[in-house]
């Protein structure tokens, strides 16, 4: 389902266009204006309804309307069947009428492309990013110490190498282990 096709908008529509495409289209499908129609009419307008709405909340919202694009741009235009609903259920164009699918039912055949897709957007999450940086930040840490340990110890003990000392180290206790 396309929610620009939906709100009568194009892709690069504005908030307002968007807010005033929602406000005509939410007073024309509303069900409350449609209580007194036949079953069929009801039920068409309520289904616009719907989708009227589930539009709108995703192309207000600038994070929902950037991940519906690239779904979008990734391929599922050409599909007359393509399905989007942030939250695992709705409405789809299947043929010559609308019917409601289920989140199950349009992952359910997984594929190769739909794990890396998953894979991408868990290692681009922010707490991926976050938790990355911090463990670079602890790997930096750890060398820094490293590195400044054998430089205090050649600093205090010019005479050996810090790997001899601890070779001497290493003699020292299986001589004691020996006894």
């Amino acid at each position: 389902m396309d929610h620009y096709k939906v709100l009568g908008l194009h892709k690069t529509a504005s908030k307002e266009e968007i807010k005033s495409a929602f406000k005509k289209l939410a007073f024309q499908f509303h069900p409350d204006k449609h209580s007194q129609s036949p079953k069929a009419v009801q039920e068409n307008a309520t289904l616009r309804f719907k989708q009227v709405s589930e539009a709108y909340e995703i192309l207000m919202d600038d994070r929902k309307r950037a991940e519906y694009n690239y779904r979008w741009r990734s391929g599922a235009s050409g599909n007359s069947n393509y399905y989007y609903s942030q939250y695992g259920y709705g409405y789809g164009r299947s043929g010559k009428s609308y019917e409601y699918k289920s989140r199950s039912g349009f992952n359910g055949a997984g594929g190769f492309a739909s794990k890396f897709e998953l894979a991408i957007r868990i290692l681009t999450a922010r707490s991926s990013l976050l938790n990355l940086g911090f463990a670079a930040a602890i790997l930096g840490v750890m060398i820094v110490v490293d590195t400044s340990g054998e430089s205090l110890w050649k600093m205090q003990n010019s005479g050996k190498s810090f790997e001899e000392a601890m070779n001497t180290i290493d003699k020292a206790k299986a001589y004691k282990e020996d006894k």
